[in-house]
């Protein structure tokens, strides 16, 4: 298998200002299941951090999770969202199976 057939993923973690998660969460809800290429991703509320919000997302290759970003959907959720971070982390990149 190839590096181009593999599936691609990332977790992250989304710090939001103090009651504005869930508008957050909101936005990033959006195209959850509309992204070509787009296998999983999962927004969820962290149950300790009234503020953070952690991202899993796998994809078909990475290829599709780059071509994603051109999305003009994405490209608004990300103008809409960005007021709303005040700390991202990128924890991993993974290469599901």
């Amino acid at each position: 298998m190839t590096k181009d057939e593999l599936m691609y993923g990332l977790i992250g973690k989304l710090e939001a200002p103090e009651d504005k998660r869930d508008a957050l969460v909101e936005i990033l809800k959006e195209n959850q299941f509309s992204l070509p290429g787009c296998v999983s991703y999962v927004v969820a509320a962290d149950v300790d951090d009234p503020n953070c919000v952690w991202i899993t997302e796998v994809w078909a290759s990475e290829d599709d999770h780059k071509a994603s970003l051109q999305l003009p959907s994405v490209q608004s959720a990300i103008s809409r969202a960005r007021p709303l971070i005040v700390g991202m982390t990128r924890i991993a990149e993974t290469r599901p199976t």
